[in-house]
């Protein structure tokens, strides 16, 4: 049994393709070419992957609870058809105004996996497609990783970007990196 190492990935713009209106459905739920392979490389190099999303359309009424798990089952689904799986899945339920401390950038949902996993998030990679998913890894001390996919290309010309942060044209590359860095 390899030691436990944990990955924290965003959802949408990550795994999936993103959506500017949600991903309302499990039909709206499109997997990013390379990404469930990329997730099941990392469960066989002995990683923890966790999902951190915000899904702010239950607070604006966009779909329910059972149609996020619906989603949720599907991604489960297709994930375990490619060999992988998903260890454990956080997200903010609340709107932008909520005030929550979970909504990223703040750092509220990644100290809830380090509660749940009994762990520090020091050095700990965090992959995402938007600033905030990067503010939120520095916030806790994990290593930020940008993706080019969802919006990915945006945040890279965010000139708030961080230029130390790696950017990766996709999961695929980025989880291939990661592994080779190990070897």
């Amino acid at each position: 049994m390899h030691n436990t190492k944990l990955i924290i990935l965003d959802r949408d713009g990550v795994i999936n393709e993103d959506s500017d209106t949600h991903i309302k459905s499990p039909d709206e739920w499109i997997p990013i070419p390379g990404s469930l392979t990329a997730i099941a490389k990392l469960n066989q190099a002995g990683y923890r992957v966790v999902i951190a999303t915000n899904q702010s359309g239950l607070a604006r009424g966009l779909f329910k609870i059972d149609t996020l798990n619906a989603i949720h089952r599907k991604m489960n689904l297709a994930l375990a058809s490619e060999g992988g799986r998903i260890d454990g899945l956080f997200f903010c339920p609340h709107g932008p105004k909520s005030g929550c401390d979970c909504r990223k950038p703040k750092p509220g949902l990644l100290l809830q996996i380090a509660d749940r996993f009994y762990t520090s998030l020091e050095k700990v990679p965090c992959i995402g497609d938007s600033l905030r998913d990067l503010q939120a890894a520095m916030a806790v001390g994990a290593r930020p990783i940008l993706v080019r996919t969802g919006k990915g290309a945006k945040t890279e010309a965010d000139p708030k970007l961080d230029p130390a942060i790696p950017i990766y044209d996709n999961l695929s590359d980025a989880v291939a990196e990661l592994l080779k860095q190990e070897e």
